[in-house]
């Protein structure tokens, strides 16, 4: 037989307004985040949409406030960065991504902004994002950039679209970013080495043309330089387990190494392994220290001595620079520079 119970009557604005004691006009401001609205006001409209069930129609809304109220997160790179099919199972598997992303949620939730992931490894994919925002699809971008050389971060601020860039750009742009004292880092992993006794290092790098690795090594070496080391050998490799692997090898044959730094935690899985297969014991024979202290710092045995970046906070405050970039258009790029620690555990 036919459903004859009548239809649920939707809630509206002045509904709302009429439980909150307001007009419908400060119901509008408060439901599309505009300035300006006196807190008790604020509450009270709050209170009446939990009480009424109002959903706020939010095409109506973007017709209002010029927003879409999503942004693209975008990993991007080019066709060399990556050794094999790179999309977002390889991306989200990813333990430093997963902790981007958390970071992200935590700011954006809280203002009912939707995150949409996006690769961009070719041109046509770096164009496709270009587009979306163009478009209107999204507000701005949240970029994390896994390639010295990158493009894209020029490609979006020569649109005039809103980005925040994770990790400082390889150039000089008008764009604002975060990232970690890297120098500050590589000391502190220098310093670690030196109080176990370790006076013979050497460092696996990242590669050494994006400005964080190339950091880290200056950091390391002048820190070594400081404790009387005058020689730090190093290698190059691409932030993976398998090239950490492959350098730590070469470190240990053209090398006597009694500690080595590695510069993510990746590579020092990597070195770790490798000393393993050589027989040599972690960290009685070569002491390791990694960077970034991520989830991989605990699964290997003995466990990661690292320095820690803090990729949470990092990622939240990413994504708050460009909530306050989208409410108050055409303010000066800022910096954000977080303080690293050294977490301690068994490998050094």
């Amino acid at each position: 037989m036919p459903d004859d119970s009548p239809t649920p009557r939707v809630s509206t604005l002045e509904d709302v307004a009429a439980v909150a004691g307001v007009s419908r006009a400060s119901v509008s401001r408060v439901v599309n985040g505009k300035a300006g609205v006196a807190a008790h006001i604020v509450e009270a409209v709050n209170d009446a949409i939990a009480k009424t069930g109002y959903v706020p129609n939010r095409a109506a809304r973007a017709l209002v406030t010029r927003r879409s109220d999503t942004v693209l997160v975008v990993v991007s790179g080019s066709d060399t960065s990556h050794s094999g099919p790179w999309g977002p199972g390889e991306v989200l598997a990813d333990p430093f991504f997963g902790r981007v992303a958390g970071g992200l949620m935590s700011s954006l939730r809280p203002r009912d902004v939707h995150p949409v992931l996006m690769l961009a490894v070719t041109d046509e994919e770096r164009s496709r994002v270009v587009s979306y925002v163009r478009e209107g699809s999204a507000d701005g971008v949240l970029l994390v950039s896994a390639q010295a050389g990158d493009p894209l971060p020029q490609l979006l601020t020569d649109a005039g679209i809103p980005v925040v860039l994770f990790s400082r750009p390889d150039h000089p742009l008008p764009l604002s970013y975060v990232d970690v004292d890297n120098l500050a880092g590589g000391a502190l992993a220098a310093d670690r080495l030196v109080s176990r006794g370790c006076r013979s290092v050497g460092i696996v790098t990242g590669p050494l043309d994006i400005p964080g690795a190339e950091d880290r090594l200056i950091g390391f070496r002048e820190a070594m330089a400081r404790h009387g080391v005058a020689y730090v050998p190093s290698v190059a490799g691409t932030f993976s387990v398998e090239s950490g692997s492959a350098a730590m090898a070469r470190l240990l044959t053209e090398h006597r190494v009694d500690g080595v730094f590695a510069s993510n935690d990746n590579m020092a899985v990597g070195a770790i392994l490798a000393a393993q297969e050589r027989g040599l014991t972690v960290p009685d024979d070569v002491a390791v220290v990694g960077f970034d202290d991520s989830t991989s710092a605990l699964m290997c045995r003995p466990t990661l001595t690292t320095v820690r970046q803090p990729i949470e906070t990092m990622a939240a405050e990413m994504a708050r620079l460009l909530l306050a970039q989208l409410d108050e258009p055409g303010g000066r790029p800022s910096a954000a520079i977080f303080d690293p620690t050294l977490v301690e555990r068994g490998s050094a």
